[in-house]
């Protein structure tokens, strides 16, 4: 207690700080000299003499400040994917060139990554200066200058010390120590988000994994996430920055020991990430502005296959290029990663891309949309939301130009997982709507609501003057004419919506203007008055459209038109195709149903066709016709009468 109180006074937070540089130049010599630690050393390195895989340190570097934790990356170019796995969180970095080498060519891919990735901070240690003389580091001095001279670092601070003599090593310490407070917090809002870079077995205690804690806080005793599958797991104990604690927040060294039914070591990769359950969700399109290193010997061309490195991730994938067929070194663009494997990203997360051998690094970029469209992803409203989205960084900064660029509304949870920002902390500003729908919410722009809406009143008055002699078209007939940018659960909202304002109203299944009327032509009108009586004439056997059609004179097609046209407005009924009843004749049927269900609710063809005295195949068509309109219902083998159905309320008015 008395060692964490001590710590805490200093007033400053723990950093990650991690090494980059060219084979051999000393980075692991350095975290010994600075920290008195070996390190874990593989019996593979130890063998060879490189750094392979990550290794890791933690040490205090002064009495009573807080634990420093130190990533050491492999320098060999054929381990740059344990080194971009390691690069992400970090807070300083710590750039080593060797004073008798000078900057190297994994000198500078070191540096371009830390630069895509924007690690704010950078140190520069100019090491094994025991081996040369001071000209020698003049030298050296003056290639950093210009290596880091037209990038963010180069301003940063550079130290000229030996591991090996101890030399320069102190003035290195009182920066790090500097850098601790100044270095910007991380913030611990939104759901926990973990990438995991290493996994193992303690024995009495289980499965352990590890990484940089990259947002929220997690404490023991809570549920999270696990990989792409997301399995829940429970965290029974953790340490952050290798000591035991109740919570472990965003910035810190997080080991978490964790359990689940038949959770095995062998389940568990490098590249899995641990979230807060509601922001599990993974993705195989990101859209994102991709920045193309400057000494690229080519154009990067539309649809290349890369590698894409996110946290400790590292997936195959399609660049699809959103402003042209290819993009220059040096310049920047939006693009859409096609992943071969599912991804999890937040906005505003940073990766590298490398090429599809995994040789050389292309460039990067900042994840703008992790759940990016399939479609139209090159329209103009798209890019401007991609540009609203590049500008900004909170949700609420992006929410109104995100809502001007999309008519059809936007998901509040997909906003949430996008931003990692859970509904209940967003301060929404004015203008917005929240629309309930049948799949859950939407979020529309106020202005863009009032117009669809406007644009449904206007449609199906357009309707109305096109169609007089129809009520009106149904919900999915009115949502093709409109020709609306709506999804079907967000246009049955606002037609709702204007239903319950008597802006429009219904007829059964039909739309309509409460003060529109269908109307038949006159040519229609006449026909059918010679049409009705014979429909009557023919009560429970009405005469066919083709038998109507000669005996009238009339083309078939023209009698079959208008008899449809008035099974919609409801004065006829279309039983089978061109049979048609009349309303009071189907009445009559109805009606009969209904007292023989006064007995027994139960109806048999038999007994319906004698009734009728008619065919048992027309009794089988107007019974089917009942069951779709629910005047009866059929289980099994049995037809049930259904005395609360309205079609049996007319009968009974």
């Amino acid at each position: 207690m008395a060692r964490a109180t001590a710590r805490a006074a200093i007033g400053a937070r723990a950093v990650i700080v991690g090494t980059a540089g060219h084979i051999d130049h000393g980075k692991t010599a350095l975290l010994q000299a600075l920290t008195g630690q070996t390190g874990d050393q593989r019996q593979e390195e130890r063998a060879r003499g490189m750094t392979i895989d990550l290794g890791y340190r933690y040490a205090a570097l002064a009495e009573g400040a807080p634990l420093t934790g130190f990533i050491d990356v492999p320098g060999h170019e054929r381990f740059i994917h344990n080194m971009l796995a390691g690069a992400h969180g970090i807070d300083l970095v710590l750039l080593v060139v060797a004073a008798d080498d000078g900057v190297m060519p994994q000198t500078r891919e070191h540096l371009s990554i830390i630069e895509l990735l924007g690690i704010p901070q950078a140190l520069v240690v100019i090491s094994k200066c025991d081996r040369v003389g001071p000209q020698r580091v003049d030298e050296v001095h003056a290639q950093v200058i210009e290596l880091l001279s037209s990038g963010p670092y180069a301003h940063a601070p550079r130290f000229a010390l030996s591991s090996q003599t101890g030399e320069g090593i102190d003035p290195l310490r009182r920066a790090l120590l500097t850098a601790q407070e100044t270095v910007r917090q991380r913030s611990a809002e939104g759901a926990f988000r973990l990438a995991i870079d290493r996994a193992f077995a303690v024995s009495g205690a289980g499965i352990v994994v590890t990484g940089t804690a990259l947002a929220g806080r997690v404490g023991a005793g809570d549920t999270l996430v696990l990989g792409k599958a997301g399995k829940p797991v429970r965290v029974r104990g953790l340490h952050a920055q290798n000591e035991p604690a109740p919570i472990a927040e965003a910035g810190q060294r997080v080991a978490l020991n964790i359990s689940a039914e038949r959770l095995a070591l062998e389940h568990i990769h490098r590249g899995d990430w641990l979230v807060t359950e509601w922001l599990h969700a993974t993705t195989t399109r990101i859209d994102i502005e991709l920045s193309l290193l400057p000494g690229e010997a080519r154009a990067f061309k539309h649809f290349s296959a890369v590698h894409v490195h996110l946290g400790t991730q590292d997936v195959t994938a399609r660049v699809a290029l959103l402003q042209g067929e290819t993009l220059l070194p040096g310049q920047r663009a939006f693009a859409q990663l096609l992943l071969n494997s599912p991804m999890q990203a937040v906005h505003g997360d940073r990766l590298v891309l490398r090429d599809q051998r995994a040789q050389r690094t292309l460039g990067g970029g900042r994840v703008l949309d992790p759940f990016a469209p399939s479609r139209q992803r090159r329209s103009e409203g798209r890019l401007n939301q991609l540009q609203v989205l590049a500008s900004v960084v909170d949700l609420e900064q992006a929410l109104p130009g995100l809502l001007e660029a999309a008519p059809g509304g936007l998901d509040p949870q997909r906003l949430a997982r996008q931003f990692n920002r859970p509904r209940d902390s967003w301060v929404l500003p004015g203008g917005l709507e929240l629309v309930a729908t049948r799949q859950g919410h939407l979020l529309f722009s106020s202005r863009h609501w009032q117009a669809v809406k406007r644009q449904v009143l206007e449609q199906l008055a357009s309707f109305h003057e096109q169609e007089p002699d129809q009520l009106g078209p149904d919900r999915d007939r009115l949502r093709r004419f409109a020709a609306l940018p709506l999804e079907r659960p967000a246009f049955v909202s606002l037609v709702d919506e204007l239903l319950g304002s008597g802006e429009i109203a219904s007829s059964g299944p039909w739309l309509h203007l409460p003060t529109h009327q269908a109307r038949l032509s006159e040519a229609d009108t006449a026909l059918w008055a010679h049409l009705q009586p014979r429909l009557l004439e023919g009560a429970f056997d009405p005469p066919w459209v083709r038998t109507l059609a000669v005996a009238e004179h009339h083309e078939e097609g023209e009698v079959r038109l208008l008899l449809r046209k008035l099974a919609r407005l409801g004065v006829v009924h279309q039983v089978v195709r061109d049979l048609f009843y009349p309303e009071t004749t189907l009445q009559r049927m109805a009606g009969m149903l209904l007292e023989h269900a006064d007995g027994n609710p139960v109806v048999q063809v038999a007994a319906f066709r004698d009734m009728l005295g008619i065919g048992r195949k027309r009794s089988v068509q107007i019974l089917e016709y009942f069951d779709r309109i629910g005047l009866t219902r059929r289980v099994a083998d049995q037809r049930y009468i259904r005395v609360d159905s309205d079609l049996a309320r007319q009968v009974w008015r």
